[in-house]
């Protein structure tokens, strides 16, 4: 199996980044998640309307603590956590569907600039493909591929065993679960280019 866990060299870094500009990702270069972080803070004023999506980046920056528990954000996961879907669903997936910024990651990012991302459910698409106004991804170099092959090989023969893993733990489903790439959402350009912004760390971060 492939080593996924590759970062690439500093020319690929940088023709990437541009190719994912040329395609209307505003791409962001940064040395580590401290930098990362420090970034995403910048581009997400206090007191904005923020979805944080589930990702392992994001927890390993610490910045679901950041945006859904400090108070200095409108969280959105923080007012989802207090309603019931028995009898508020539909007030939900309207509330998750178009918050002001969604912020989260991706599962690979081709190097003519393109972007994948899987998901069983698909409760974080609405948001990132259209609803919010402003989005940021935050990416580890790792997942840099080279093609949308590529990337589609990197979320079946890698990210699908370890999300299983973290769901089974996360949720207490049973040891033979497994999860799913019900929906794959590729990003050829997005039309408005001052909408994503797209921080690539130079580093192993998430999965």
């Amino acid at each position: 199996m492939k080593d996924w866990k590759q970062i690439p060299d500093d020319k690929t870094l940088e023709t990437t980044a541009e190719k994912l500009t040329a395609n209307g990702f505003n791409s962001i270069i940064v040395k580590n998640g401290e930098e990362a972080k420090k970034k995403a803070l910048e581009l997400i004023p206090e007191g904005s309307e923020v979805m944080t999506m589930t990702s392992i980046t994001l927890a390993t920056l610490g910045l679901n603590e950041v945006f859904d528990e400090s108070g200095k954000y409108e969280s959105v996961k923080a007012r989802l956590n207090k309603m019931d879907r028995s009898t508020q669903g539909l007030e939900m997936q309207k509330l998750g569907a178009a918050p002001e910024y969604s912020i989260g990651s991706v599962h690979a990012v081709t190097q003519d600039g393109k972007v994948l991302i899987a998901s069983n459910s698909g409760s974080q698409l609405p948001g990132y493909v259209y609803g919010s106004s402003h989005v940021v991804w935050i990416v580890g170099a790792q997942k840099i591929v080279k093609d949308i092959a590529e990337g589609e090989q990197r979320i079946k023969e890698y990210i699908v065993p370890i999300e299983s893993v973290r769901a089974r733990k996360a949720y207490g489903l049973p040891e033979d679960w497994n999860t799913f790439v019900s929906k794959l959402v590729i990003y050829n350009r997005e039309v408005n280019p001052s909408r994503i912004n797209l921080i690539i760390v130079k580093e192993i971060l998430g999965f």
